[in-house]
């Protein structure tokens, strides 16, 4: 019913980093979302689409490995910089088109950071987590000892069966004659 053209034309803009959801193109074509969902995996599993499509030419990207960990700490660096640079709704954009979670510009930062200030550092714990470390520490002291106690009151439980065995009294019961 659809051609193929257009079919391999709505399955790239899915695939494209940053491109449009499913959802979004169904409400602009008419074209049900379930079905959108069916091409995409049809070419997916025919092959057709081998690796997602490259956005438009970045020459910054072009050579910028596609995973966080490959990339250099001159890159890195870079990065931190730029993202430091950008406001919220600039900042989600920037890290979808470089392929990076917020979580890898924090602890990037705080790498660069702690090379700022020496090799002996580490970053500064804020005070409340540090109380808050604290509490779990005790509380987990607290749960050690509770478990420990219950271990042994169960190994003498053991010991007692052991000994006396489980049986009842073996006395008569009383008799009214």
């Amino acid at each position: 019913m659809y051609s193929q053209s257009l079919k391999q034309k709505l399955v790239q803009q899915m695939l494209m980093p940053g491109g449009l959801k499913a959802a979004a193109i169904a409400r602009e074509t008419g074209i049900g979302e379930s079905t959108l969902h069916r091409w995409r995996i049809n070419a997916a599993t025919l092959g057709e689409v081998s690796k997602r499509p490259k956005p438009p030419s970045d020459p910054l990207r072009s050579s910028a490995p596609r995973r966080p960990d490959d990339r250099s700490a001159d890159e890195k660096l870079r990065l931190v910089l730029e993202a430091s640079a950008l406001g919220e709704a600039g900042l989600g954009e920037f890290l979808r088109r470089h392929g990076l979670h917020e979580d890898d510009l924090a602890a990037w930062r705080l790498a660069a950071l702690a090379g700022l200030s020496g090799p002996s550092s580490s970053p500064p714990a804020k005070s409340g987590d540090a109380r808050r470390v604290r509490e779990l520490e005790k509380e987990l002291r607290r749960k050690d000892a509770a478990l420990a106690e219950t271990a042994a009151l169960l190994v003498l439980k053991k010991k007692v069966q052991a000994l006396w065995g489980d049986e009842d009294d073996d006395t008569n019961p009383r008799r009214d004659e």
